[in-house]
């Protein structure tokens, strides 16, 4: 069995975390959270998305086991996207952070703007690590 610690620079485990901490896949797995859907019903839940990153992104969930594509012999060929066994397994913690920030983005916002209004110190003067 394979260990990882995604704390080593040369660990696997560091792939997949950039692979499910990426925005569009966290997008992906909601709007997949109750079944199949095509690529054009993708596009229109996830606004703001392009064709390039959808098509990249669902590739590579492909190619981790957590999407599964089916392509019907229809004319045209209809293909639709589902979640796999192992794919279903990050709805739950992919749902959380998605509550998470829906219940923290006034205090978010908030010191956001505290930050920008602010003044900083310019970055070439901050303590640096030691």
């Amino acid at each position: 069995m394979l260990r990882g610690s995604p704390y080593r620079a040369d660990c696997p485990t560091r792939r997949i975390l950039d692979r499910i901490g990426d925005r569009w896949t966290v997008l992906i797995v909601g709007a997949l959270w109750d079944g199949s859907a095509r690529f054009s019903e993708l596009r229109r839940r996830i606004e703001g998305i392009s064709q390039k990153m959808l098509t990249q992104t669902l590739r590579g969930l492909e190619r981790d086991g957590l999407v599964r594509r089916t392509a019907y012999p229809e004319v045209p060929v209809r293909v639709e996207y589902t979640l796999t066994e192992a794919g279903r397994t990050l709805r739950e913690p992919l749902r959380a952070l998605e509550e998470w920030s829906i219940a923290h983005l006034g205090d978010v916002s908030a010191s956001q703007e505290a930050y920008d209004r602010a003044d900083r110190v310019p970055p070439d003067t901050t303590d640096r690590d030691k």
